[in-house]
């Protein structure tokens, strides 16, 4: 069981990761808030226009989720356990929304909508890859349970 709490706690000694959790917790955080409080332009209102199914679900789902997740990064606790949905999330998001602007406006305006999009997509990959850094929680327990298994 240590092992895997290791596993899933890892992150290196890095202090500047604390300004990628910042910006990804924080933007999923807010996202997540405002999906509960404005439906219509970004909750089940939202998931309806672009045609997912069951919208009022989804939207609250994917509410909830950018709102754990959003507090579990900015804490640093399971850092790279949360930025698993975040990252189906932002590929979703980029699938859905962004392919129907770059069918009617071309690359480069695709590109400008989605600039947050890849910017999430990156900072979830990079936490993903590289846990939450010193200043977080997952460094300080990892600590210390390595200093009790010693």
């Amino acid at each position: 069981m240590t092992d895997l709490k290791n596993r899933i706690l890892k992150t290196d000694a890095s202090k500047a990761t604390i300004l990628i959790r910042l910006i990804v917790g924080t933007v999923f955080l807010s996202e997540g808030i405002q999906k509960f409080l404005f439906t219509e332009m970004r909750g089940a209102g939202r998931f309806q226009k672009i045609g997912l199914p069951s919208p009022e679900f989804l939207g609250n789902l994917v509410g909830i989720f950018e709102i754990i997740c959003g507090i579990l990064v900015l804490l640093g606790l399971t850092t790279r356990l949360a930025s698993v949905p975040l990252i189906f999330i932002m590929i979703i998001a980029l699938a859905t929304t962004k392919s129907e602007v770059f069918a009617e406006k071309g690359f480069w305006e695709m590109m400008h909508a989605s600039r947050t999009d890849w910017a999430m997509l990156l900072g979830s990959l990079f936490l993903l890859l590289k846990g939450g850094g010193s200043f977080s929680l997952d460094y300080f327990l990892l600590k210390r349970n390595n200093a009790k298994i010693k």
